[in-house]
């Protein structure tokens, strides 16, 4: 080959090389669009799931208004989640079974978005008769609760199983939040800015806790 037209044919081959690249980067983007979490309504949800109430709910669904006491014995509402992406899950601090699994992987995900504004967290206790504000503020030590994160709370029983049935749609079971009524779940529940549910996880599975750290990450790139 002539040596001056392959120098000159350098500059033109690097050249090709960088557009086809820039290229097959286009398509591959062009074809594999950004994951977008699902908004989940009443009628998406597992029958089961869903209180009879809302079932008939196909859209604009959104988490009910709350009152609810935390481990400082502050009332918690709506108004200290607003402009947040928040995790929920229903535990109680004498559960022996799943709920310090549960407990540790809600600290893996504060650990995750501790510096994180955008992200906090919810824990509604089932026993509220039972964990008082001291039970609640003495668990909340134990497990490395940070207070401006992390919401340990009690309050009313018929309230907190309401939100359970037909806010969240965290149980199984029917029942109407009477001395009798008890709810086991191990569900976690992704809640968006706009008070959205936009996941359901089993917070005792560490590869759902990867996913929904992922998921978290994607509302926090689709609000911005």
């Amino acid at each position: 080959m002539n040596l001056k037209f392959f120098k000159k044919s350098v500059p033109t081959l690097l050249i090709m090389a960088v557009f086809s690249v820039g290229m097959i980067y286009a398509i591959y983007t062009l074809l594999t669009p950004e994951k977008k979490l699902p908004v989940f309504n009443p009628a998406d949800v597992n029958p089961k799931l869903v209180d009879e109430s809302v079932a008939h709910i196909r859209r604009n669904h959104k988490v009910a208004d709350f009152k609810l006491i935390n481990q400082n014995g502050e009332i918690v509402t709506q108004d200290d989640y607003k402009d947040k992406i928040y995790v929920t899950d229903f535990f109680f601090t004498r559960c022996m079974t799943i709920c310090p699994v549960m407990t540790n992987n809600m600290g893996k995900l504060q650990e995750v978005f501790k510096n994180d504004d955008d992200i906090k967290f919810l824990s509604l206790s089932v026993t509220p008769e039972m964990d008082s504000i001291p039970i609640l503020k003495e668990y909340a030590i134990n497990k490395g609760v940070i207070d401006a994160k992390w919401n340990i709370t009690t309050g009313d029983k018929k309230h907190i199983y309401e939100l359970a049935r037909k806010s969240y749609f965290a149980v199984l079971d029917e029942g109407d939040g009477g001395l009798q009524d008890f709810i086991h779940t191990e569900n976690f529940i992704l809640v968006d800015k706009k008070r959205q549910i936009r996941g359901f996880y089993d917070g005792t599975d560490s590869k759902d806790i990867e996913r929904l750290t992922l998921d978290i990450k994607i509302l926090q790139n689709d609000s911005k």
